[in-house]
């Protein structure tokens, strides 16, 4: 059995296939952990969510933004974007089916034989892994109860920007979700910054990238997350494994075996 954590799919299924077939994919064998982010903005999220429903036993993944944006849409509670690739999942026969697995997927993984925990975003540096879990946690319950309108309703905004024990329903789940589906930058303090999306060297004044935080708690677990293709496949930190390369942008996709840490890339 290998082990595989890819990045972000984004809708990039003829790049999806590549790879499967670059590391000679086995689904009664192998297993697959997605960094989320599957649809949006690619040529084909329908048949990028097919494929990853289908392969469902062996292929786990983690919710991403646009993933949660998907949701929110076919919910009703927004409307899609300029840019969104949304409609071919939304207008299809089996939208029901895909769109129900989806709500049910977590926001947080935790991989214990790897020493490692996925998310989308990654893990706020001054978290513990059980607190991540936790609040993680708070989250799925509520995506898959009857919650689950509210929390797409009130799901969208950038405050509170920092985590705060004391809070509760929707800011609590909103800022819960924004740590895990949307953070790059953070303060001292480990509040968000939600505006900036560029390069890791040039964060907004009294800003950071996450995981350069000096005292980030998550040290010894190594940490698998997409999200950030400016990143381009590389934190520069010890056990944290960026894994969005692009592929949406022309760029590449991205699969690291666990076992032993090694790349491999289709183009897209």
């Amino acid at each position: 059995m290998t082990d595989y954590a890819i990045g972000d799919l984004q809708g990039c299924l003829e790049a999806f296939d590549c790879l499967l077939e670059k590391i000679s994919f086995n689904a009664d064998r192998d297993r697959l952990f997605l960094a989320g982010d599957l649809v949006n903005r690619g040529p084909d999220s329908l048949g990028t969510l097919r494929r990853v429903h289908a392969l469902r036993d062996n292929v786990h993944t983690v919710l991403g933004n646009h993933d949660l944006h998907l949701l929110a849409v076919a919910n009703g509670t927004t409307r899609s974007k300029r840019k969104d690739t949304l409609s071919g999942i939304l207008n299809a026969p089996d939208r029901a089916e895909l769109l129900g697995w989806l709500q049910h997927q977590p926001l947080l993984i935790p991989l214990p034989e790897h020493n490692a925990v996925m998310t989308h975003a990654g893990i706020p540096p001054l978290w513990t892994l059980e607190q991540a879990g936790q609040r993680a946690a708070e989250v799925e319950t509520v995506l898959r109860s009857d919650s689950a309108d509210a929390f797409f309703t009130h799901m969208y905004g950038n405050t509170p920007a920092g985590w705060n024990e004391q809070l509760s329903g929707t800011d609590r789940w909103r800022v819960i979700t924004n740590h895990f589906t949307r953070m790059r930058f953070v303060d001292q303090a480990g509040e968000l910054d939600l505006t900036s999306k560029g390069e890791p060297d040039q964060p907004p004044a009294g800003f950071m990238p996450w995981f350069q935080h000096p005292r980030r708690v998550l040290t010894d677990t190594r940490i698998l997350f997409g999200h950030w293709a400016a990143l381009e496949g590389h934190s520069g930190v010890d056990k944290v494994d960026a894994l969005d390369t692009g592929c949406v942008w022309g760029g590449t996709l991205t699969a690291l075996r666990l076992d032993d840490q090694v790349r491999i890339q289709c183009d897209c």
